[in-house]
């Protein structure tokens, strides 16, 4: 009985996984942006208006594509359920016979399986259709709104530590502060991230610090060498 809780857990954490993904992506490309315009001498004002423009656009373009993408998904989902309605109200002993050999094929007999699926056809044949046949269950629905939303607050959680370090600290101090706290979360991040999916802790947070302090490293030198071509 536990490990069957357990199984159902770790199906039931995708929302947080992606939450967890949206929130280093909202980290990296924010701090991997200030650490180029720090590396190439801003003043605290260009710096701070390219934080928060980084963070805005970020996160509503993150809504934006999130909302696109599930709105397509939940179109598909309708088209889908639109369909097999047809189908039920044109042919419903064929449906019946198609929910019966569901069951069948998942190890019911076939008396049980005629039995089960006559009387699902009897009470919400459509729902269960949705069920069985095309995988439609309400958790699986699709939200265009809810996902939108979630990505946009899942990217700005990310993305406020690097704009309140460089807002808030001296500007000689701001770039190694960036450096620091944000391969400390991008650790953390990776290490929950894996946690999650069931990997190594470790291997998931060298990952993500490895190649987060390639960006970050990358983007500070692009943004050094243009200020200096620059002047």
């Amino acid at each position: 009985m536990a490990k069957h809780c357990s199984e159902i857990h770790k199906k039931n954490t995708g929302w947080l996984r992606a939450g967890v993904l949206g929130a280093n992506d909202g980290l990296l490309s924010t701090a991997g942006l200030l650490s180029g315009v720090i590396a190439g001498q801003a003043d605290h004002d260009q710096i701070l208006l390219a934080g928060v423009a980084a963070l805005l656009s970020g996160a509503l373009s993150m809504a934006a594509g999130e909302y696109v993408s599930v709105s397509s998904q939940s179109d598909s989902q309708k088209a889908q359920l639109h369909q097999e309605a047809q189908e039920i109200r044109n042919n419903p002993e064929l449906e019946q016979l198609e929910l019966c050999k569901i069951y069948m094929d998942r190890g019911l007999d076939e008396a049980l399986a005629r039995q089960v699926s006559f009387q699902l056809m009897q009470h919400n044949p459509l729902e269960a259709h949705a069920r069985e046949e095309l995988g439609l269950t309400e958790v699986a629905k699709a939200r265009p709104l809810q996902a939108a939303s979630a990505s946009a607050i899942a990217f700005i959680s990310g993305a406020l530590p690097p704009v309140l370090i460089s807002t808030f600290l001296p500007h000689a101090y701001a770039l190694p502060a960036l450096f620091i706290i944000t391969l400390i979360l991008l650790a953390i991040l990776g290490g929950v991230s894996a946690r999650i999916g069931g990997a190594r802790v470790c291997a998931g947070a060298l990952r993500v610090l490895f190649w987060g302090s390639v960006a970050l490293g990358f983007t500070a030198l692009v943004g050094h060498l243009l200020s200096q071509a620059i002047s």
